[in-house]
């Protein structure tokens, strides 16, 4: 007559052979939560430079911002007369081939126009001028506002 000391609750240890516990059910979060604040501080410190890379000083209004959801076509013309679709440095007679192949040949886009305040006037005109001769008939000129 033998009897069994085990604790194992009817599970015996067998020689060469490993015991297996019962699965886990309990969520560890602590990596998902370091990878998310990992993430939020990546996306806060990038999201200002996601705006239009062309340094450009603008002038300062008091209107309101404009709201959308489409990226905006925005022509940039820098403080040494150079010009820039989107973030392209293109010449003027370059701008409108290029935006009528983006837009395929659609000319209801509306273009924004950026110019630096220290540009003559005639040199955002020359843009405005060169965009309505294309057929574009919805430009609008972007400003800083004074808030």
């Amino acid at each position: 007559m033998g009897a069994s000391l085990n604790n194992g609750g009817g599970r015996h240890k067998r020689r060469g052979r490993r015991q297996y516990s019962a699965p886990m059910s309990e969520i560890n979060v602590t990596p998902f939560v370091d990878v998310m604040l990992v993430l939020l501080i990546i996306f806060m410190v990038t999201a200002p430079l996601l705006s239009v890379g062309v340094p450009v000083d603008l002038p300062k209004t008091k209107a309101q911002e404009l709201t959308g959801n489409k990226e905006p076509l925005v022509i940039s013309v820098n403080s040494k007369g150079k010009y820039f679709l989107q973030e392209t440095e293109l010449k003027l007679k370059e701008i409108v081939p290029k935006l009528v192949a983006i837009t395929k040949n659609s000319k209801k886009e509306t273009i924004y126009v950026r110019g630096d305040k220290g540009l003559e006037y005639g040199q955002i005109m020359k843009v405005m001028g060169l965009l309505s001769s294309a057929g574009f008939t919805r430009m609008s000129l972007v400003t800083d506002g004074d808030n």
